[in-house]
């Protein structure tokens, strides 16, 4: 799953993505990542690298993987503190190469 918010935003005194990955390993997901974009448009306008005056306000995508319970209940998180984040879900299959097959 995959929320999109923007870079420097912050909840409850730390940024946005700190505080995702706080709630994520609270509820059991084993991992995350950020992603910041090099432009972007939406509900926010069109933000670029190349405006010096939008430096720090483009869009970060945070990124986790897990079970559909523990995605849930991250989303749960999200929606109680008050946070309104654009997010998308979607199904996947996850394994590490060169493991052992049984």
């Amino acid at each position: 799953m995959q929320f999109y918010v923007l870079e420097g935003s912050r909840h409850d005194g730390r940024l946005v993505h700190e505080w995702l990955f706080a709630q994520a390993q609270a509820v059991g997901l084993g991992g995350g990542s950020v992603f910041r974009a090099s432009a972007g448009f939406g509900r926010h306008g069109l933000a670029q690298d190349s405006f010096f005056e939008l430096a720090g306000r483009l869009p970060e995508r945070v990124e986790f993987i897990g079970p559909p319970a523990a995605i849930e209940a991250l989303i749960d998180r999200v929606a109680t503190a008050g946070l309104r984040l654009v997010y998308v879900r979607f199904p996947v299959h996850c394994g590490i190469t060169g493991e052992d097959k049984p």
